[in-house]
C-alpha cells in the first residue's frame, strides 16, 4: 500500500511539474510574440513664452519614455527676466503624460497634458506655485534617431502670478533611443 501511495505521489509531482513547464513555455512564447515598442528620447529646446504683452525666450530640456502610444515625460524650462520691459523670469518643471501616433515613417504627432511647479520672478517679486499644462506637437525624423521637435503648450499658473496663462512655442533637437 505504501508503494502505491509513493507512486501516486510521484505521478502527481510529475504532472504538476509538467503543467508548470507548459505554463512557463506558454508565458515565454507570449512574451516573445508581443511586440516591444518601448522607446525613450531626450530633447534640448529653444522657444518663446508669450503672456499678454510679455514675450521672452525660453530654453530647456525634456526626457521621456513611451510604450506604444502612451508615454511619460519630465520637462524643465527657464526664461530670464527683462526688467526694462517688466517681463518676469519663468522656471517650470512638469511631469506629463502623452499619447502619440505610431507607424508613420517620417513624423510622429502627440498630445500631452501634465502638472508641475513654477517660479516666476520680476525684481524682488516672486511667486512659486503649481501649474497645469496642455499641448501637442510633432517629432520629424531627420536621420536615424535624430529628429526635430516642434511643441506648443498652454500653461495655467496657479497662485498669484503676473499672468495666469502662458503660451510656449519651441523647436528642439530630439534624440530617440
Amino acid at each position: 500500500m505504501s508503494h502505491a501511495k509513493d507512486l501516486y505521489s510521484a505521478a502527481g509531482l510529475i504532472q504538476c511539474r509538467t503543467m508548470n513547464i507548459r505554463l512557463a513555455v506558454l508565458v515565454l512564447v507570449l512574451m516573445a510574440a508581443t511586440p516591444s515598442i518601448a522607446s525613450a528620447d531626450i530633447t534640448a529646446f529653444y522657444g518663446r513664452n508669450s503672456a499678454g504683452e510679455d514675450r521672452s525666450s525660453t530654453r530647456g530640456f525634456a526626457a521621456g519614455v513611451s510604450i506604444v502610444i502612451v508615454g511619460f515625460e519630465f520637462e524643465y524650462a527657464n526664461s530670464k527676466e527683462d526688467l526694462s520691459s517688466a517681463t518676469p523670469s519663468l522656471k517650470t518643471t512638469a511631469g506629463n503624460v502623452f499619447v502619440q501616433t505610431v507607424g508613420l515613417p517620417a513624423f510622429q504627432l502627440y498630445l500631452t497634458t501634465g502638472a508641475g511647479m513654477y517660479r516666476e520672478r520680476l525684481g524682488n517679486d516672486e511667486e512659486t506655485s503649481w501649474l497645469l499644462n496642455n499641448g501637442g506637437g510633432v517629432k520629424i525624423t531627420l536621420a536615424g534617431p535624430l529628429r526635430v521637435r516642434i511643441d506648443y503648450r498652454v500653461f495655467t499658473l496657479r497662485g498669484n502670478p503676473r499672468h495666469t496663462n502662458v503660451q510656449r512655442l519651441y523647436a528642439g533637437i530630439n534624440l530617440a533611443f
